[in-house]
């Protein structure tokens, strides 16, 4: 039996790519002489009972392209450390000690933990309570600011952008507002980026406020220039113009309000004041499944080799981060402590206002190329382009 031997555990919601990451690990381990024990549930499988089982390049065989995760996942329970955006909930002291007694006795030299903000704050809790632990990004949220991407964001994207290309056609032929909703708690990087590759009208997003009227005035122009149909993408966490979020159910201690319905809101709202029939469509846990797409796996599987060599090289408490064209790591601290949220003057939202879609926050002309020739110019876009625009 090798006297080496790491952990691994998902945690937090499943997403595609998970299973990339294990295969990745192991691959990566057993290459450098190491053993590797998967715990089941996420954190719940560290302690009390304990539920792990041994993972090799023959179990792990085939997974590369399976959605979900082997290992299993929890997004509740005892480990449960962030509620909302700042936040934090300490971990019971019982159960670090007996994680610590866990890692004791499976002679674990390090601990991967795979999971987006709350479960990288349990990991750095860990770190801090002297568990030799190092981090994987997981989100499809895209939300953590410390890399450029996560896995799992890319599939989502695909996922909303397909459902987008479905909706265009039916609301073409009925010409209908078709609203779709999509996943994004304090971030809309889904919204954005299957609104900009599915063709949407209106996107609206936590970053951006907006109101109604606005949202009603495109429907409205689109009609009045002919085009009587329009697709309206809505990330569930932006908020209502009073500034309030739509939930499926009352605040709850200890996790965060499972959030839904805004879709919905915003259909009813746009059917009454523009007279236009209005459908809506909730895409919810769709966005999570299936599998990985090609620019997922090849991040996924970079983050379970990468983790590895980080436990190797014992830089516990860090966690493997995408800056392209690189794979680095950061402390897992900087990983939780702020969120990545859209970049309301980034090239991505300038790139929409300028194909005229609307953000709910007033009409828009080409003012994202409106710069004056002494400006300085965001790199975002080419320079030259711009100045011939202004």
């Amino acid at each position: 039996m090798s006297e080496k031997r790491l952990g691994i555990l998902t945690s937090g919601g499943d997403c595609p790519g998970l299973n990339a990451v294990i295969r990745g690990a192991v691959k990566a381990a057993d290459s450098h002489g190491y053993e590797v024990v998967g715990f089941l549930k996420g954190y719940e499988g560290l302690v009390d009972p304990v539920h792990y089982t041994p993972l090799t390049t023959r179990n792990t065989m085939g997974i590369l392209n399976q959605g979900g995760t082997i290992l299993g996942s929890t997004n509740k329970g005892r480990f449960a450390a962030t509620v909302g955006v700042k936040d934090r909930v300490e971990v019971d002291p019982r159960l670090l000690e007996g994680v610590k007694d866990t890692v004791r006795q499976l002679s674990l030299n390090g601990l991967i933990c795979v999971g987006g903000d709350g479960s990288l704050a349990v990991a750095q809790q860990f770190t801090e309570a002297g568990i030799p632990v190092v981090g994987v990004p997981k989100t499809i949220d895209n939300d953590l600011s410390a890399t450029v991407f996560t896995f799992g964001f890319d599939s989502a994207v695909a996922c909303a952008t397909d459902a987008l290309d479905r909706l265009h056609t039916t609301a073409a032929s009925h010409e209908r507002v078709m609203v779709l909703e999509v996943m994004g708690r304090h971030a809309g990087w889904i919204a954005l980026y299957a609104g900009l590759a599915g063709g949407g009208d209106v996107i609206l997003l936590p970053e951006i406020p907006w109101d109604f009227e606005h949202v009603c005035d495109k429907v409205l122009d689109r009609a009045r220039r002919g085009k009587k149909f329009t697709l309206v993408v809505v990330a569930e966490g932006a908020e209502l113009p009073g500034g309030s979020l739509v939930t499926l159910e009352e605040e709850q201690s200890g996790r965060q309000t499972r959030l839904g319905g805004l879709g919905q809101i915003v259909a009813h709202e746009i059917e009454e004041r523009t007279k236009r029939e209005t459908r809506t469509v909730v895409l919810g846990h769709l966005q999570r499944g299936g599998p990985p797409s090609t620019f997922d796996r090849v991040l996924a599987t970079q983050f379970g080799v990468h983790a590895v060599r980080l436990i190797i090289e014992e830089r516990f408490g860090e966690m493997v981060c995408y800056h392209p064209p690189a794979i680095d790591s950061v402390p897992i601290m900087e990983a939780v402590n702020r969120l990545s949220q859209v970049n309301v003057q980034g090239s991505a939202v300038r790139a929409a206002r300028a194909l005229g879609i609307s953000f709910g926050d007033g009409p828009q002309s080409m003012g994202p190329f409106h710069v004056s020739r002494n400006e300085p110019v965001s790199d975002e876009l080419p320079s030259d382009f711009i100045q011939t625009l202004a």
